[in-house]
């Protein structure tokens, strides 16, 4: 296989994991998934499983159960069919069974209360001791204060990234070589990060992080990099500074204490940070960002 061949497979399969989580509660059968990547059905599956290391079936699965599992905690007003509805599982029967299979609990046990023991059992069992420390003890760092926002859409180049570690690292490696090449400005604040993974109830080796860097458009050339719009619109905005691993537990208390006291509820779109400085790419590994997620009524 050529490096072409190989950078446009990636490209492809990248606008397709883009299409799989804006669309969650649509129609993601392997069939419609092959012509966003312009893919035989056969040849799509070959290479999504290459690229991603899951089959489709399964990725789509897994990212719609997960979901549905933070709705779940997050929005308790939500009804558990309304919630499985929003993330594509429209079988109330098929739901349960798959849901109790991933997460070894009912959908209504979980929300009652099964979530923390399987929470628990995943920082346990797939984090690091220096993670499941920041996770499991009291913050040293003061909760910040909590503003609104309205945000305004934002054009990105980005790189996947699997793997919640030191390693994310690599990503941004590979967005600062390709803005040299490009002559895009390299800059610290305008790096950010998408988290598409709740740390809580993902393994650290299977939470899924998108390095970021803000560009004026998207119709630059694709490459091994891609390019995508994060949705704008009223987000929770906190600013924190630490080191590696201070983030995690702020995002715990965010989610687990001031979400259910605040009156709002977990919006559709990933959170996501707004570097000033970067921990993955400062020396250091000390960071200054604001955290963004995303709310509605």
């Amino acid at each position: 296989m050529t490096l072409d061949t190989e950078i446009s497979r990636e490209r492809r399969i990248n606008d397709v994991l883009y299409h799989i989580h804006r669309n969650l509660d649509g129609d993601l059968r392997v069939s419609g998934l092959a012509k966003v990547a312009a893919y035989s059905d056969f040849h799509f599956q070959r290479c999504f499983k290459v690229v991603t290391g899951e089959s489709v079936n399964d990725y789509v699965r897994r990212t719609r159960l997960e979901r549905c599992a933070n709705l779940l905690v997050f929005n308790p007003t939500l009804s558990i069919q309304r919630a499985a509805a929003q993330c594509g599982l429209s079988s109330p029967a098929s739901f349960s069974r798959s849901f109790k299979e991933y997460f070894g609990v009912s959908p209504k046990q979980w929300r009652n209360g099964g979530h923390r023991r399987y929470s628990a059992e995943n920082l346990q069992q797939n984090w690091s001791d220096e993670l499941r420390q920041q996770l499991t003890e009291p913050c040293h760092l003061a909760f910040p204060e909590v503003r609104i926002d309205v945000l305004q859409a934002q054009a990105v180049a980005y790189v996947r990234h699997r793997g919640y570690d030191r390693s994310i690292n690599r990503a941004y490696d590979k967005l600062r070589v390709w803005a040299a090449m490009h002559g895009v400005p390299w800059q610290q604040d305008k790096l950010l990060g998408l988290l598409h993974s709740n740390p809580d109830i993902v393994p650290a080796d299977a939470c899924h992080y998108v390095a970021c860097l803000q560009i004026e458009q998207e119709n630059i050339r694709r490459g091994p990099v891609c390019f995508m719009t994060i949705p704008g619109g009223p987000h929770a905005r906190l600013s924190v500074q630490g080191k590696f691993g201070d983030l995690l537990p702020v995002l715990h208390h965010f989610y687990h204490h001031w979400l259910p006291e605040s009156g709002y509820i977990l919006g559709n779109t990933p959170a996501f940070v707004g570097y000033r400085q970067c921990h993955f790419v400062d020396p250091d590994e000390t960071f200054d960002l604001d955290l963004f997620v995303p709310i509605s009524l």
